[in-house]
C-alpha cells in the first residue's frame, strides 16, 4: 500500500501548519487510518527552524486533545515537491512562494488548505502569531473543518479506500 503523503505549509511552521499537522494526525488516528498516511508540516521561511510550535498554539490544541509539543519547525525543501502528494498551503503569501519554488510538473499538488472547507467562505487561514489567543481557537476551528473536508475529498476521489471498519 502506498501511503498518502501530505505536507502542510505556512510561513514559519510554528502556528498554522503544525496545528494542521496535529489536527489531521489526530483525525486519522481517531479513525484508525494512520497506516495510510505520512504527514508533515513546514514553513516557507527559516525563522524558527528547530523550534517547537508557539506555546499558544500548543495550549489551544491541547485543550482539544491535539498534542504539538514534539513537532519542530523546518523549512520547505526542494525535495518536498516530489516526495509529497499534497502541499496544503495556509495563505496567499505562502502559496505564491511555494508555487514559485515548485518545479512545473508538481504544481498541481499545491492547494489552499481551506479549499477543503468551502462553507467557510474564505481561502486563507489567518496567521494568529501577532494576535490574541482567540486567533488560535479560530485557526483550530478552520483547520478542523478543512481536515474533515480533505479526508472526505480523498475518499470521494477514490484516492483513499476506507476499510469497512471505518465506513459509517
Amino acid at each position: 500500500m502506498e501511503k498518502i503523503k501530505v505536507l502542510f505549509v505556512c510561513l514559519g511552521n510554528i502556528c498554522r501548519s503544525p496545528t494542521a499537522e496535529g489536527v489531521f494526525t489526530k483525525l486519522i488516528a481517531d479513525k484508525n487510518l494512520t497506516a495510510y498516511f505520512i504527514i508533515d508540516s513546514a514553513g516557507t521561511h527559516a525563522y524558527h527552524v528547530g523550534k517547537p510550535p508557539d506555546h499558544r498554539a500548543q495550549l489551544a490544541a491541547r485543550k482539544r486533545g491535539v498534542e504539538l509539543q514534539d513537532l519542530r519547525a523546518r523549512k520547505v525543501h526542494s525535495s518536498d515537491f516530489e516526495y509529497f502528494d499534497y502541499l496544503l498551503v495556509m495563505d496567499d503569501e505562502n502559496f505564491a512562494v511555494v508555487m514559485q519554488d515548485c518545479p512545473p510538473e508538481h504544481k498541481g499538488k499545491i492547494k489552499y488548505f481551506l479549499e477543503y472547507a468551502p462553507h467557510l467562505g474564505v481561502k486563507e487561514v489567518p496567521d494568529p502569531y501577532y494576535g490574541e489567543k482567540l486567533g488560535f481557537e479560530r485557526v483550530l476551528d478552520m483547520v478542523e473543518d478543512a481536515s474533515l473536508g480533505f479526508l472526505d475529498a480523498l475518499v470521494k476521489s477514490g484516492r483513499l479506500k476506507l476499510p469497512d471498519s471505518v465506513k459509517s
